[in-house]
């Protein structure tokens, strides 16, 4: 297929690509030229450990040693690694380093949610959020500095693309939530093998039960980066999240879709947010490469779905756009003749400066869920949550883009010197 000649750009009244090849900065390298293990698996780790000069079964050991301290444990520092040898951990500090995303700016809603404004080792702002609920606790995952996807019902989809984030970006929001949660285990390290009592986890009386690939960027768009973060996350000797506790949240970048349920196998949650060509290629412009039918079919065809790990479809309700009672009607015939094990979320519109669009009112989102649900089709009502420090759903910006740079340079040398 040619490209349009410039001419035809009136076909296009979205601004932005339809599907757009991501090719973000690279990741500027460490000025002190350390590597960063957070994000290498195990292997990685050991063949780093050679390379730096250990035998090849002094590498394997410290390895494991290491890499349980750092996903176990959560340390951040070598010293604090006391199976290994004290003239050891200097040799480590000079050549590796432990990271974490810095923490420009942290805020707590009214009903308890948190927002991490994060900045990455070589100056790049993005946004991380705890949702805690009396049952669960859900942190939601940026995959990218920005996002190419240009959805028009959501903030994030105003920015540029920066970056992807590297895996140690992706693994490193995890452990940063749990060291603000205080998550880690506590007590003396009596042994590699030994058990930890999975209750011994506490995050100010909640678990981080749940991960949700549902923050900044398009995961399948940084498909090796978010892969690889994952597989750390789900490692038994890792963080040990079991994959059935991660959703990953596609717009309907299809071709990667078959390639997530099998090297990833985490649960599935699609963008939808339409059922005609029309709306949906005006509110999420990727549907114009990949149409509502070869999206769907992508996901019967996904592997691992059943009625047991149904694939989630979120629907932003807009206000006379998406939410009368025939898109209700018709997302049910969609659901039913592509036999997909489904459950829909429908996501009241969270409001941000300048947005195009009006939630629809608390009757007519009713309505709706009732028409799906008396289908047979679980339709929960999302509540909206952390709105007032625009943490919700579509609201993720960063502070970056809405403060100047001054600003934010002095918040976090303010945070440095606090730290000492």
């Amino acid at each position: 297929m040619f490209p349009a000649p410039m001419s035809d750009t009136n076909l296009m009244p979205i601004p932005g690509h339809v599907d757009p090849v991501p090719v973000p900065r690279d990741v500027t390298p460490r000025a002190d030229g350390r590597v960063d293990l957070i994000g290498l698996p195990r292997p990685r780790i050991a063949e780093l450990f050679a390379e730096a000069g250990l035998d090849a079964k002094a590498a394997r050991l410290r390895a494991k040693q290491v890499f349980h301290w750092l996903y176990h444990r959560g340390v951040t520092d070598f010293e604090a690694m006391t199976d290994i040898a004290k003239t050891m951990r200097p040799w480590l500090a000079e050549r590796f380093v432990i990271g974490r995303p810095d923490v420009v700016e942290a805020q707590v809603s009214t009903d308890g949610t948190r927002k991490w404004l994060l900045r990455t080792a070589d100056g790049h702002d993005f946004e991380m959020v705890f949702i805690p609920d009396a049952d669960r606790g859900t942190l939601c995952v940026s995959s990218q500095v920005g996002c190419t996807l240009n959805c028009r019902f959501c903030h994030t989809g105003t920015m540029r693309l920066v970056r992807n984030l590297t895996a140690g970006e992706v693994v490193g929001q995890v452990m940063l939530a749990r060291d603000s949660l205080g998550e880690w285990p506590k007590g003396s390290m009596a042994g590699l093998d030994t058990d930890e009592d999975s209750g011994s986890y506490t995050s100010d009386g909640r678990l981080l039960t749940n991960i949700v690939m549902m923050g900044m960027g398009e995961p399948l768009y940084n498909f090796d980066n978010v892969r690889d973060a994952l597989k750390l996350i789900m490692d038994g000797d890792g963080l040990a999240l079991s994959k059935r506790r991660i959703t990953l949240s596609t717009s309907g970048v299809v071709p990667m879709m078959e390639r997530c349920g099998e090297e990833i196998g985490v649960n599935l949650a699609v963008s939808l947010h339409a059922v005609t060509k029309d709306v949906r290629d005006e509110i999420v412009p990727i549907n114009k490469k990949y149409g509502i039918e070869e999206l769907l079919q992508a996901c019967a065809d996904y592997p691992g779905a059943s009625n047991a790990r149904r694939i989630t479809f979120e629907y932003v309700m807009l206000k006379d756009r998406n939410d009368s009672d025939a898109d209700a009607r018709e997302l049910v015939r969609l659901i039913k003749h592509y036999k997909l094990p489904a459950k829909v979320n429908l996501i009241p519109f969270n409001p941000w400066p300048g947005a195009p669009y009006e939630c629809s009112t608390p009757e007519r989102i009713r309505r709706f869920a009732e028409i799906v649900f008396e289908a047979g089709i679980s339709a929960p009502v999302r509540t909206p949550r952390g709105r007032d420090i625009l943490a919700a759903c579509g609201q993720l910006k960063t502070a970056a883009e809405k403060r100047s740079r001054a600003e934010l340079d002095r918040l976090y040398a303010e945070k440095e010197a606090a730290l000492g």
